[in-house]
């Protein structure tokens, strides 16, 4: 993944904040999950625990 961005510096020239396009910050977002409501949050992680249990009742086959 490419990122275009543009860099603050402060007056010693040390970088202090990037710009990043609203495109590009948002596919992050996605990428990391920061998009997802606090509900899809909680059963994320009712289905972990539900992989890391085994539990046969959490899963619906395929077929």
């Amino acid at each position: 993944m490419h990122i275009e961005k543009e860099y603050i510096v402060d007056e010693n020239g040390s970088p202090k904040a990037v710009i990043i396009s609203v495109e590009d910050f948002r596919r992050i977002e996605e990428m990391l999950g920061l998009d997802l409501d606090e509900e899809t949050v909680r059963q994320l992680y009712e289905a972990r625990g539900d992989r890391e249990k085994k539990t046969p009742d959490a899963y619906v086959p395929l077929s």
